[in-house]
């Protein structure tokens, strides 16, 4: 590759990676997760390192959010106490470096982030506009918010990540997955493909169409942070997952483009926009702990 390729790629991976890590802070972090000696939760092959670490992540995250958004309870704690208009990319950082410290740093730095993500839950209280109460502590919200993580970021996975899983390893992600979700105090997280199929079946009456899953989706498909010059490929991103919703998300949630349903050129722009992150990223990847000074991991 001739070097003002490589130079680009590096400049490039290094923007998009502190734009959603939170910046300098988001680089040393990322060098504590990947080298600090000591037990992980999971093998650096394991399912879940495979999805967490790859660039379909990206869609994978956009889709999560306008998924969960469709649950009441879960979008009035969303819009009432996480900023996401106000601090969008420092959300964005605070969900990707839990992600990663729960996926890929020690076993006690990853309890430490599911143990702050607690007490924060145990504060957020409060009502609905249509008068419901709700607690971000709730092992049912709780449930659903993994649950529309969890499918979006597998379901993406299956779709733009660079190495899908077999069905062997589509259930071993989701049960590796829930053993976070049980430290975080979901309620009976799925396990299998079949039972995220039936939580997914079982959430369906809860979710609707609300004013402010409306103004999620419009901020995340029609109103992105970004430069000018950042949206078009942006859009082919948040095309390519608002494609992998059900049909049933796709009704309940607006879209600024005449396309609906998953056409062939959606999900070639989803494609394209991944592999291209999946490229930049490339440039500056994660750095590479010592095998030798790494004991035998936590299951």
């Amino acid at each position: 590759m001739p070097h003002p390729v490589r130079s680009l790629q590096r400049r490039a991976g290094r923007t998009l990676f502190e734009k959603v890590s939170g910046g300098a802070a988001g680089r040393v972090e990322r060098e504590r997760i990947h080298t600090s000696p000591g037990p992980r939760w999971f093998d650096d092959d394991s399912a879940v390192a495979r999805v967490h670490g790859d660039a379909s992540m990206f869609p994978g995250g956009l889709r999560a959010l306008l998924l969960q958004s469709l649950h009441p309870a879960a979008m009035a704690a969303v819009a009432s106490h996480s900023g996401y208009r106000g601090d969008p990319w420092g959300r964005l950082g605070r969900t990707s470096t839990f992600l990663a410290r729960t996926t890929f740093a020690t076993a006690t730095d990853a309890q430490e982030a599911v143990d702050v993500v607690r007490a924060v839950h145990s504060r957020i209280r409060g009502t609905t506009p249509e008068g419901l109460a709700y607690a971000a502590d709730d092992p049912w919200l709780l449930r659903w918010v993994h649950t529309a993580e969890v499918d979006s970021f597998l379901t993406a996975h299956q779709r733009f990540g660079a190495r899908p899983l077999d069905a062997a390893g589509c259930d071993a992600y989701l049960a590796q997955a829930a053993t976070v979700a049980d430290r975080l105090g979901a309620a009976d997280p799925p396990r299998t493909v079949a039972a995220l199929h039936a939580a997914l079946e079982e959430f369906r009456p809860e979710l609707a169409a609300t004013p402010a899953s409306d103004d999620v989706a419009r901020f995340l498909l029609g109103e992105p942070p970004l430069p000018r010059i950042a949206r078009a490929p942006y859009a082919l991103l948040a095309a390519g997952a608002y494609g992998t919703l059900p049909p049933w998300a796709q009704d309940l949630l607006p879209a600024p483009w005449p396309l609906h349903g998953d056409p062939a050129p959606v999900r070639a722009g989803g494609r394209l926009a991944t592999r291209a992150i999946r490229w930049a990223l490339a440039g500056d990847p994660p750095p590479v702990r010592d095998p030798d000074a790494d004991p035998d991991r936590v299951r």
